[in-house]
């Protein structure tokens, strides 16, 4: 399975451009002072970056990078097509549709990169700066875009980026460092109030896996680089043993072990994997002789993330999804708990 797949269910056709998405739709998120922060520089994995003037013609590439100019008010000139977690085949996720329908705005021009970053889409909307604060661009792709407009990379580590961080390094390129600071706040508050509401997660471990019906003497999951596991252990809940060893040794956002070592998931409360809601594959987990040892498995508390729905997609946390369905996620994660 590729990476991009397993980002996809993890998590990741142009459209003509309209006026309205060449520059700021609404005065919501804009500062009267953002022309006088420029030039400003941003640290990155590749670098630093620095922007030289506000920049009128946003573009973004990666998941969910539009979230944070579309959430301060400001329609990208384009952004990447959303091919994982779309309800109707539009390319833009719901949490995007809402935001860009609130701004009265068109849907900007959409770039696919499935297979492969298309360069030629991207330079075709001039942009002014291409924001990629959450992606796992290498070093080619870096310098291929730099060589279209300035460019916001990932911090540290490829796919890793927390929406914090996300929303903290696109804002800044914008000018927007200050709206950006409270637009943190505004997503954390809606954290908290979810997290409130759902207390019977606390200090459980919540392990986030990939199980392929077809192959089950591996078992699949995400160390706490990535953005699944790492935004519960950003808001307290504590991570799985395993998930702390294998993240220790690596930099890899997924990895894989035999389902041979299947004590090693024996403190996993809640075991969240991505499938059909027909039950079929939580019946296979179970009839498993080596998956049906692991606790979380033998007595049911397992969670089926659709594939490619949008709550499933929201699993992978972003500004606009976190405001758009946080409770219903976490009710979801709660669910076998509850039931319990």
């Amino acid at each position: 399975m590729s990476n991009f797949r397993i980002l996809g269910v993890v998590a990741v056709a142009a459209v003509a451009l309209s006026l309205s998405a060449c520059a700021p739709a609404s005065d919501e998120g804009e500062s009267t002072a953002s022309d006088g922060v420029f030039p400003v520089t941003i640290d990155h994995a590749y670098g630093t970056t620095t922007i030289e003037s506000k920049p009128e013609r946003v573009a973004t590439v990666a998941w969910a990078n539009h979230e944070v100019p579309l959430a301060l008010g400001i329609v990208p000139v384009g952004m990447s097509k959303a091919t994982w977690g779309d309800d109707n085949d539009n390319g833009v996720l719901p949490w995007v549709e809402d935001k860009l329908d609130e701004l009265g705005a068109e849907t900007p021009v959409l770039f696919d990169d499935t297979d492969a970053i298309d360069f030629e889409a991207v330079a075709d909307t001039q942009p002014d700066v291409i924001l990629a604060a959450y992606s796992g661009l290498t070093q080619e792709e870096y310098d291929t875009l730099s060589k279209i407009a300035p460019v916001v990379a990932y911090p540290d580590v490829a796919w890793g980026t927390s929406v914090e961080d996300m929303i903290l390094m696109d804002s800044k390129a914008l000018g927007l460092e200050a709206e950006g600071e409270k637009l943190v706040d505004d997503v954390e508050g809606d954290i908290d109030a979810a997290l409130a509401a759902h207390s019977e997660l606390e200090g459980k471990k919540v392990l986030f896996a990939y199980i392929d019906p077809s192959d089950l003497s591996q078992v699949g999951f995400y160390t706490s680089h990535d953005t699944r596991p790492g935004f519960l252990a950003d808001h307290g809940l504590p991570m799985p043993s395993i998930v702390e060893e294998e993240t220790a040794g690596t930099d890899e956002f997924y990895v894989s072990v035999s389902s041979e070592e299947a004590d090693r998931f024996d403190d996993v409360d809640v075991f969240v994997t991505y499938g059909d809601a027909d039950g079929e594959l939580i019946a296979q987990m179970q009839a498993d002789p080596l998956l049906s040892q692991i606790p979380a498995v033998a007595n049911g508390s397992i969670v089926i993330l659709q594939d490619s729905t949008p709550l499933a997609a929201s699993a992978n946390p972003s500004p606009l999804s976190i405001m758009w369905g946080v409770d219903d996620y976490f009710g979801l994660l709660a669910s076998p708990i509850t039931a319990g």
